[in-house]
């Protein structure tokens, strides 16, 4: 009789959020009042995103069948900051695009989610 080996104490998302640049909503939003036109991404689906997203971001839906060409568009010596709704899509998102050689990557922690904290 084997035994089941114990569970993960701590989620896969969680231990891959702290290998990114985790910022609160206030350094966020001062990050994005000086970013670049096209560099805040919103990783949500796109009716989450026409329903409502922060001011001057792009929709990449990390769900989306084109997420990975989207992704591989993008500038990799250029700084993005990203977001979702609670900080779980963005994790996975910022993973893939660090894995891609995009190494400048803020995280909004908590997602869209946190400004209501």
């Amino acid at each position: 009789m084997s035994e089941t080996p114990p569970a993960c104490p701590i989620p896969r998302w969680q231990l891959l959020k702290q290998e990114l640049h985790n910022v609160g909503p206030a350094d966020f939003d001062a990050l994005r009042a000086k970013a670049p036109a096209g560099t805040v991404i919103d990783v949500r689906a796109p009716a989450e995103f026409d329903a409502f997203h922060l001011e001057g971001a792009i929709n990449m839906n990390y769900l989306g069948p084109d997420f990975l060409e989207q992704m591989e568009s993008l500038e990799p010596q250029t700084e993005y900051l990203v977001y979702c709704r609670s900080g779980r899509r963005s994790v996975r998102a910022c993973t893939l695009m660090r894995n891609a050689g995009i190494t400048k990557l803020v995280h909004l922690d908590g997602g869209i989610n946190a400004y209501d904290e």
